[in-house]
């Protein structure tokens, strides 16, 4: 949805950077793409390329933990369970504006698998977003992996508006015009 997202915005005339993780998509002509492999890095990029936005789509499915120990070689097996120890990992959105005081206008996404409005709404409220973009991740063909997503937008007041089923780049366009209506309100 991320890269569908910056395609449209290219396509509109808008200069766009896209913060990308690891994905099996092509490298998207006519934006400036920056490729990250971890949450920090991704952290990191966001930072440095949020200076001069207008606007910032975060819609990155981002872990929310990562493990605390990398293990350089091969773990091998010992006994019947393995621990692992896991950390936060940093939160990118929530830091937009608390953290690199970003003041433009702010959409995130938010995958949920049950409560999704309320979820949503609760999410828009704490990182401080204009919109929260939700998508219920339980619907079989629709977002991860898929061409076609259906999404709710979520805004301040209580307001909803539901975009049905359709091709990524089809919802992407209309995405995209709700945010600049955003940005002119």
């Amino acid at each position: 949805m991320g890269y569908a997202l910056a395609e449209a915005a290219v396509e509109a005339g808008h200069e766009v950077v896209l913060v990308s993780g690891p994905v099996s998509l092509a490298k998207p002509g006519g934006m400036e793409v920056i490729a990250v492999e971890s949450a920090r890095e991704m952290f990191e990029a966001v930072q440095k390329s949020l200076t001069g936005c207008d606007a910032a789509i975060f819609a990155a499915a981002v872990a929310d933990y990562r493990a605390v120990t990398v293990s350089e070689q091969k773990i091998k097996k010992k006994g019947e369970r393995l621990v692992l120890e896991l950390e936060r990992t940093e939160d990118i959105l929530g830091s937009a504006r608390s953290v690199f005081g970003f003041r433009g206008v702010l959409a995130g996404f938010a995958a949920e698998s049950e409560k999704l409005i309320e979820h949503a709404r609760e999410k828009l409220e704490r990182k401080g977003c204009d919109v929260i973009i939700a998508n219920d991740i339980t619907q079989p063909g629709i977002g991860f992996d898929s061409t076609e997503n259906a999404v709710t937008l979520c805004l301040p007041g209580g307001w909803t508006k539901s975009l049905p089923r359709q091709p990524k780049t089809q919802l992407a366009r209309a995405l995209l015009a709700e945010i600049l209506t955003l940005k002119t309100s």
